[in-house]
């Protein structure tokens, strides 16, 4: 049985693709116990620093050019910290930081970031928060001022909150989106519903982009196939399209289930049959676009 899905021609770019390879979702961190809660002992071997040193030889074995950094602390000391790391590496082209968006001073928390050039979006921790918090007033007033400084805004939820996620992106119709890891599906209980329709609304809206990434860690850890993963894959196909995916490893988390290289080569398996246009947008182009990254195909470690 072919699990390949058909390709799709919608939302052509007006450019050739970059012929850039990007990992547009990885971390970095100093691990402090206080501070990364969410490892739980089954989660253990990611108790410690993963930094530049330990990710370069993984993106030369897989043949990745550049990359972006997400935040994975809710700290503005991190979200310089990983500033200060695209500054000395760089391969890491943008930083997705954190800032309190619901702050009243919010604006004058931005104005220190002013002209870093690196800073290519925000994002908080959504999916651990209470149902109705993408539908309040202060957070919304934050998005505002995000669009007013055409930055990004990466969508962290779990799939139960996808319907409140649409609510909330149509709020801004000129702010760009990008959701994270699919928005989780419920890949080791093999359920679709209502995941499907939910994110198919979502994908509606020409603003939302959908990473490809996170999904290894939503299957069972030791067992995962092509098989079990594509009909997720094929419903974000058919869902954002080849212009509206991008290409992400969630290094170090992916760890738990796969070796970052062998997450780019299934990748590379399941999207096999693209033309080599629709494989440079997954791959690099899309990133590039959406985070508004340099277009310079020089990188060097």
């Amino acid at each position: 049985m072919n699990i390949l899905p058909k390709t799709s021609s919608s939302h052509k770019g007006t450019r050739p693709p970059l012929e850039l390879r990007i990992d547009a979702h990885h971390h970095l961190w100093h691990y402090r116990p206080e501070e990364f809660l969410w490892i739980t002992d089954e989660m253990a071997a990611l108790r410690r620093d993963f930094l530049i040193s330990d990710l370069w030889p993984k993106l030369q074995a897989a043949e990745i050019d550049a990359t972006v950094a997400v935040q994975a602390r809710e700290s503005l000391e991190e979200t310089r910290w990983l500033l200060e790391c695209a500054q000395s590496a760089p391969f890491i082209r943008g930083v997705v930081g954190w800032a309190p968006l619901d702050a009243c001073d919010l604006p004058g928390i931005l104005s220190r970031f002013n002209n870093v050039s690196h800073l290519v979006g925000f994002r908080e921790v959504v999916q651990g928060r209470p149902d109705g918090y993408l539908d309040r007033p202060e957070f919304n007033r934050g998005i505002r001022q995000l669009t007013r400084l055409n930055l990004a805004y990466d969508i962290l939820i779990h799939e139960r909150q996808l319907t409140e996620a649409t609510r909330f992106v149509d709020q801004h119709p000129n702010q760009r989106f990008v959701l994270d890891h699919a928005a989780k599906p419920k890949i080791s209980k093999s359920e679709l519903e209502p995941w499907r329709t939910n994110l198919h609304e979502l994908a509606q809206r020409p603003n939302v982009f959908c990473k490809i990434s996170g999904l290894v860690t939503e299957a069972n850890w030791q067992r995962w196939t092509l098989a079990s993963l594509a009909p997720y894959l094929d419903e974000c196909m058919d869902a954002f399209g080849t212009h509206r995916l991008l290409a992400g490893s969630d290094w170090p988390v992916c760890l738990l289930a796969s070796t970052y290289v062998q997450w780019w080569d299934f990748l590379k398996l399941y999207f096999a049959d693209l033309s080599r246009d629709e494989s440079l947008c997954i791959f690099g182009a899309n990133a590039a676009e959406f985070y508004r990254l340099p277009r310079d195909p020089e990188v060097s470690s």
